[in-house]
């Protein structure tokens, strides 16, 4: 007679890794490379791969440090650098998004014990920090095909959306000043599609954190498309809310999770001092992930609850 043998979730494996999973997110990235490139020219590309090497030779240094296994093959350091490149306008100085990459890799998830370990994502820290150091160069925005001889600068979409806002086609294609990665909302929908399909992504958070803003901005009185389109909404609700480590792992977490998100955003951008919101709500909501984690947590199938025995009077 066979045995039938018991054990932990999970019992359904794949052979996916996290390799495998950081290598869809790079490709799942490249429209919107594509785009920033065509929008800003070379330097962008420059810029990005930068970060990229940097980050992962902060990497390896670590391993070497700390006497970790090398941990660069799962080239989950390539994503973090590009994130985090992604986030930063083009003519960011390069020793700066050093110092970029140094806080995302070493401080947020290095010294908390590698990738698995991290409290919150380490892109999102990284440009957090740049920004309180370096406001004036992290809010420097160029103009479409600007000329590097004769550097002309203008406001965000954001910034300028009461005064000359966009036009929706030049927000959805990617013809505005901003971040690099952040400014084609087409190129990202491309890439959020394809990691959907390929099932790295579940559709929960996206969808969560873009209606959100979407039904705040309307109930603020504000345009509701525009603020999906102009800013990182689209990059953060796509490549940064799905992070593995740092965000809910049930359904119903990953929507209260894009809830949240979208929530703060709304606040921030609305009532707050700075127009653009999506990475402080991003890493409010990766605070708060354990405790969503532990409200909806789900009961294993076959599990018994022990009941308290009652106190004896």
């Amino acid at each position: 007679m066979e045995k039938m043998l018991v054990s932990p979730s999970p019992q359904i494996r794949d052979n996916i890794s996290t390799s495998k999973v950081m290598t869809h997110v790079l490709v799942a990235l490249c429209p919107a490379l594509a785009m920033s490139a065509y929008v800003f020219g070379g330097r962008a590309l420059m810029l990005t791969g930068f970060c990229m090497i940097t980050a992962l030779i902060w990497e390896r240094l670590c391993n070497l440090i700390m006497k970790r296994p090398d941990s660069t093959k799962d080239v989950s350091a390539l994503v973090t650098g590009m994130l985090l490149a992604f986030n930063l306008p083009v003519t960011m100085p390069y020793w700066q998004a050093a110092i970029g990459t140094f806080v995302a890799i070493v401080i947020v998830k290095q010294l908390f014990g590698g990738l698995g370990q991290n409290f919150a994502n380490p892109a999102i820290v990284g440009r957090i920090v740049l920004m309180l150091a370096f406001t004036g160069n992290m809010t420097h925005w160029v103009v479409p095909f600007y000329d590097p001889d004769n550097i002309v600068t203008g406001a965000t979409p954001l910034a300028a959306a009461h005064s000359a806002p966009a036009d929706y086609l030049d927000l959805f294609l990617g013809k505005v000043g901003g971040c690099l990665g952040e400014v084609s909302a087409a190129a990202l929908l491309i890439g959020g599609i394809y990691l959907i399909m390929m099932k790295i992504i579940s559709v929960h958070t996206p969808l969560a954190f873009i209606g959100t803003v979407f039904v705040f901005s309307y109930l603020c009185g504000e345009d509701g498309i525009y603020q999906i389109l102009a800013g990182g909404v689209m990059l953060g609700a796509f490549f940064m809310a799905t992070d593995y480590v740092t965000t809910p792992v049930t359904k119903t977490g990953k929507v209260i999770f894009g809830i949240g998100c979208g929530i703060i955003t709304c606040v921030i951008r609305f009532f707050g001092s700075y127009p653009e919101g999506v990475s402080f709500s991003i890493l409010l909501m990766n605070i708060l992930t354990p405790y969503i984690d532990m409200i909806t947590k789900t009961k294993p199938l076959g599990a018994i609850t022990k009941k308290k025995e009652a106190k004896s009077e």
